[in-house]
Order: structure tokens, then C-alpha cells, then sequence
């Protein structure tokens, strides 16, 4: 599988409470030199959707490069502060960032299909983003890629659904823009 836009460019710094190494037993950051070309990586195999990690240490606070959009508000953000920023984009994800339930408490990261040992981890960035702060020009070369992310906002429903996993509030806006 192949994967596109990891973070971080040069000019982006993590928030102070990032924790490196935050899942050792489950996953690993392979490092690479240059923008945007590491990833996260399984350190063990997972199976379709076993509950991989609940989202822990979560900040909330505005909409920046490194957060994940929780809620249907534009200021409804969370900053990750762990190895899970790594988890790249992909037009046909392995992972989905479950943020649905109405307890922070209860999001986490499930496996969207078998994972093996020293595979990247891939999430589909419009499954929690209506607009993306920074859209990108996809390269995971799936069959069914984007070709450029922009977020849920330029997807219809039907377009999301075939990704495998949709948060409600993303799928909520899309169906009242459908109307």
C-alpha cells in the first residue's frame, strides 16, 4: 500500500505534550528524511476491526496542520500529542479514527482490515475533516484515489461511504449539503 502526505515539514512544530513513543507495544514511527515521508508502522499484526488504541492525552484547541477535527464546528479540533500524528492518508485506509460517540473517552483507532507486522498505518484524512487546513495532492495510487484532498466538504456521501469508515458528524454535514 502506498501512502502520501506524513508529517511534518521543517517549518511545523509539535505541540510541547506530543509523547514520543507513546504505543512501543503496538506501533513505531519509521523515521525517513524529508518532508512528509514518515509513517507509522505496526509493530504487531491487527485484525479487522479489533480496537487497536483508545485516543489518549487528547488537547483540544484550534484547527492546525497536526489536529483532527472532532465535531462538526470548524473550532472543533483535538491536537493527538502522540505517535499517532504519524498515520498518514490514504484514499483506501487500514485504520479509521472513530471520534463518533459523544464521550471523548470512548474515540479510538480501529483496523478497517487486516494489518500485518511493518505495515503503515492509513487513515482517510476526510473521514474527520470537513476542510482540510492544508489540502494536498494524493500519491497513495489506490484504485480508488482522490487525486487531491480538500476534505469531507468537496466528497458527496456516496463518495465517503466507500472509504469504509465515516465519522457521523462528517457524514451529517455531507447529507444536509445533499439535500
Amino acid at each position: 500500500m502506498t501512502t502520501c502526505h506524513s508529517p511534518l515539514p521543517a517549518d511545523i512544530t509539535l505541540p510541547k505534550s506530543y509523547k514520543v513513543g507513546s504505543h512501543p507495544t503496538l506501533f513505531q514511527v519509521d523515521w525517513q528524511p524529508g518532508d512528509f515521508n514518515s509513517s507509522l508502522k505496526a509493530v504487531r499484526a491487527f485484525r479487522q476491526g479489533e480496537t487497536i488504541c483508545p485516543f489518549e492525552g487528547l488537547t483540544f484547541g484550534p484547527k492546525r496542520y497536526t489536529s483532527v477535527q472532532c465535531g462538526p464546528g470548524s473550532e472543533d479540533h483535538v491536537e493527538l500529542n502522540s505517535d499517532l500524528v504519524y498515520v498518514n492518508h490514504s484514499c483506501e485506509p487500514n485504520v479509521a479514527f472513530d471520534l463518533s460517540a459523544p464521550n471523548p473517552d470512548d474515540w479510538h483507532v480501529r483496523a478497517l482490515k487486516e494489518i500485518p507486522v511493518g505495515e503503515p498505518l492509513t487513515f482517510f484524512y476526510p473521514s474527520t475533516e470537513w476542510e482540510m487546513a492544508q489540502p494536498f495532492r494524493c500519491t497513495c495510487n489506490t484504485e480508488t484515489c482522490l487525486g487531491e484532498v480538500k476534505g469531507a466538504s468537496a466528497l458527496t456521501s456516496d463518495e465517503l461511504r466507500k472509504r469504509g469508515f465515516i465519522n457521523s458528524f462528517i457524514l451529517k454535514k455531507v447529507q444536509e449539503g445533499d439535500e
